[in-house]
């Protein structure tokens, strides 16, 4: 048996069962490990939430279609998502990013905290800059909860990190660390990993933010080194802080930001995984897995999107996992 096939966990066999007996048959010890990482994120927002105290009102002007208008919203509570509730259930579900005061972006389900000017922001914006970067890494995060699903655990897995946005290499990033050096995947395995991020997509999960001390982070990622080695440097530029992000039961470190759920992706495709040349210090050979998708209701000819799966395939050019992380900690970690 190759090695391809004794670490990958996704066959076309495997697909036709439900996601339940996929978790207990193939993926136990990642789910535990992800369980993990999301109870304790439960348990921290929880907290947090308590913190709060007697609620304040702040208000919220709202600038946009179908009208503006001001909304009395609670502080440290409510979400740009609780406010495009007030305004339109197609907001609610279209709705990628919100604009704080026309200068900061802000995550659909991230609490507000101040007095604020609210514009809510979609894949047809006139300026699209923020929401496709937010797109970009959020496929990045999204790939990295199919990835840890996906490989039996002989395989060794551990995610590394991916690097920040830039939507004109043409692909988005999630560089991983196998037991196994040499592994070279077949067209039908790219092929498993893009129907998971397709079903993924299809789930229409919430993807949460939250803000936790690194004594927190370090617990969550207690499994994996490259987590723990990372989240030093991350905090000292952060006041302390890690910003971890959720989608079902997976979480992992970003700066965000991210859309506000898994149902803005729409077309999507696993290109390729290029080995990274090993360093001194790698005991683990690493990957770049790459990929190309498309937001929700953007729809391309097949010629045309195959231009884009073919240039997602060349090698990405950001910055390698196993460069020093403190020379390029804002690259390893979007």
């Amino acid at each position: 048996m190759s090695i391809s096939n004794k670490m990958f966990a996704v066959s076309r066999k495997m697909l036709s069962v439900n996601s339940m007996q996929q978790n207990s048959r193939f993926f136990s010890v990642a789910s535990r490990l992800q369980s993990s990482a999301s109870q304790l994120f439960t348990q921290e927002q929880l907290r947090q939430k308590e913190m709060v105290g007697r609620i304040e009102k702040i208000e919220i002007r709202y600038i946009g279609t179908p009208k503006d208008t001001t909304l009395v919203m609670n502080r440290g509570l409510s979400t740009p998502h609780d406010c495009a509730k007030h305004i339109g259930e197609k907001y609610c579900r279209f709705s990628a990013l919100a604009l704080l005061d026309n200068n900061t972006a802000w995550d659909m389900r991230r609490p507000l905290e101040e007095p604020c000017t609210l514009q809510l922001l979609n894949f047809t914006s006139a300026d699209p800059h923020l929401v496709n970067k937010a797109f970009w890494r959020t496929c990045s995060f999204l790939l990295g909860s199919v990835l840890h699903k996906s490989f039996k655990d002989e395989a060794g897995l551990f995610l590394h990190s991916f690097p920040k946005p830039n939507v004109k290499t043409g692909s988005f990033v999630h560089d991983i660390a196998l037991s196994k050096n040499g592994w070279k995947p077949t067209s039908q395995e790219l092929r498993a990993l893009s129907i998971e991020m397709i079903k993924l997509s299809q789930q229409d999960l919430p993807i949460e933010r939250l803000d936790v001390t690194s004594e927190v982070a370090q617990q969550m990622f207690s499994d994996n080194p490259y987590k723990r080695e990372q989240i030093p440097s991350i905090s000292s530029q952060n006041n302390g802080l890690i910003t971890v992000y959720r989608v079902g039961d997976h979480v992992d470190i970003s700066k965000g930001t991210m859309v506000s759920s898994t149902g803005l992706v729409g077309k999507c495709t696993i290109a390729a995984i290029h080995e990274v040349p090993k360093s001194s210090a790698d005991k683990l050979s690493l990957y770049r897995v790459q990929g190309v998708a498309l937001p929700i209701g953007l729809n391309l000819n097949h010629f045309a999107y195959g231009i884009l799966e073919d240039r997602a395939k060349k090698l990405n050019p950001a910055k390698l996992p196993n460069e020093p992380y403190e020379e390029v900690a804002a690259e390893q970690v979007a």
